[in-house]
């Protein structure tokens, strides 16, 4: 019976059935609000990091250029959104630059307190200060998958961190597909 499903088969943690998103609204550098929510025919990859991570988050955002390479013209679909779980230090200027540092298109917010632990609280992200007791203050340990969200506001999968970029190009194409 699975053949005649037209649930896609996806390369990353399928969230079966998927799950519906709320809206969380951001104010942009230049005070537009950024709403991360459904918007028709654009899917959304969502990943929360910090712009001083040295390592777990850089590496996900040049795979995400990696990704948008692979999808060519669909590409342009795509919102590639990263939110900060460090507002204290990245401010909305502070997120969008380092967003756009990968990528022009990709979309980098950071909210306040409320706004930010909201969404971490919907999408199970956890993220927590360890204090370095040197001039480079502090890191923040934080949840590293990526999430896959639908035109419809639904999350559909997740990537842990680790997971081949290949696998998130691949499930975007048919989503991408699904929703022509």
């Amino acid at each position: 019976m699975a053949a005649c499903s037209s649930a896609p088969s996806f390369e990353g943690v399928a969230i079966d059935p998927p799950r519906d998103m709320p809206a969380f609204t951001f104010v942009a550098p230049d005070s537009a609000r950024v709403v991360l929510g459904p918007e028709a025919g654009r899917p959304m990859v969502l990943f929360f990091g910090y712009t001083n991570c040295p390592d777990v988050c850089p590496t996900t955002m040049a795979d995400w250029t990696r990704v948008k390479t692979r999808l060519g013209a669909g590409a342009a679909r795509v919102r590639f959104v990263f939110v900060t779980v460090d507002p204290d230090r990245d401010t909305p200027a502070v997120a969008r630059r380092y967003a756009r540092q990968f990528d022009s298109t990709f979309v980098g917010v950071s909210g306040d307190p409320a706004t930010t632990a909201a969404i971490m609280q919907a999408y199970g992200v956890a993220a927590g200060r360890e204090e370095l007791g040197s001039a480079a203050g502090y890191l923040v340990s934080h949840s590293s998958q990526v999430f896959l969200v639908n035109a419809a506001g639904q999350l559909v999968a997740l990537y842990p961190f680790g997971t081949r970029w290949e696998a998130l190009a691949s499930d975007l194409a048919q989503v991408l597909e699904q929703e022509s």
